[in-house]
């Protein structure tokens, strides 16, 4: 049987300032899966994920959305609207609304943020914020500020916040940096549980949370695809060891 592949990128390349940060780029990504990418740092990883949203655009190659979409083509609320959230590194949360509303105001399909919190909420709305809630580990802090939460519970409401908008394929930049170690191993636990549902991709450098979560890992080294595997494969790459997980190792 033939992958239905969610996410097709071939021959993409990108340059600033003649700093070539993508190089021939090739990747492709099937529906519901969950990839994990790493690599040393300048390897391209947050540039490709901009190319992803449309916050840059490639210089050539083909970024394909469901085999029949050219992501280069839109901009990027179209391509949010085409069910493409991304989470950045740090938490980008409404600080002064409780957590309940953050997910209200969050919720899939157009709505003011005068709507949003004084229309009446339908009971399918309430249950679909519950479920969110349950789903992020904060179901017990729905009336907290959400700028009182904890780091790591605020990179779960963010979670919370892009699952809300009933995305096809979720972007998340480094969710563990400056979790707990209880809090790294929840968050891997959540990101496994919506493979299958959703198609994820994560950018991380803690390898101990990427051993947690990783079914196949993309190695990416000055802007293309080094090798991929699984963790343990790629552990005993030499050109894997030479260029990022050795170097990190002696650093």
């Amino acid at each position: 049987m033939i992958p239905q592949f969610i996410l097709t990128v071939e021959g993409v390349n990108k340059s600033f300032q003649g700093f070539k940060a993508i190089s021939d780029l090739n990747f492709y990504m099937d529906v519901g899966e969950l990839r994990t990418i790493i690599g040393p740092n300048g390897a391209g990883k947050t540039t490709f994920l901009d190319l992803l949203t449309g916050r840059s655009k490639p210089d050539s190659g083909k970024i394909e959305f469901e085999r029949d979409t050219d992501l280069t083509l839109l901009n990027e609320y179209q391509i949010n609207r085409l069910g493409i959230g991304r989470k950045f590194q740090t938490p980008s949360v409404y600080t002064d609304h409780t957590v309940f509303e953050n997910i209200l105001l969050s919720l899939e399909g157009s709505r003011s943020l005068f709507a949003a919190i004084f229309n009446r909420i339908t009971t399918a709305q309430r249950a679909k914020i519950q479920e969110i809630l349950e789903l992020v580990n904060l179901a017990d802090k729905p009336r907290r500020k959400a700028g009182t939460l904890a780091h790591g519970q605020k990179q779960w409401l963010e979670i919370g916040m892009l699952l809300a908008q009933n995305p096809k394929l979720l972007l998340v930049d480094e969710p563990a940096a400056g979790m707990t170690d209880e809090e790294t191993a929840r968050t891997g636990e959540l990101l496994m549980g919506l493979a299958g549902k959703h198609s994820i991709i994560v950018i991380e450098h803690d390898m101990v949370f990427v051993r947690q979560i990783a079914r196949k890992v993309t190695v990416l080294h000055q802007g293309s695809v080094l090798c991929e595997g699984s963790v343990d494969e790629l552990q005993n790459n030499e050109k894997v060891i030479e260029v990022y997980l050795g170097r990190k190792k002696h650093a």
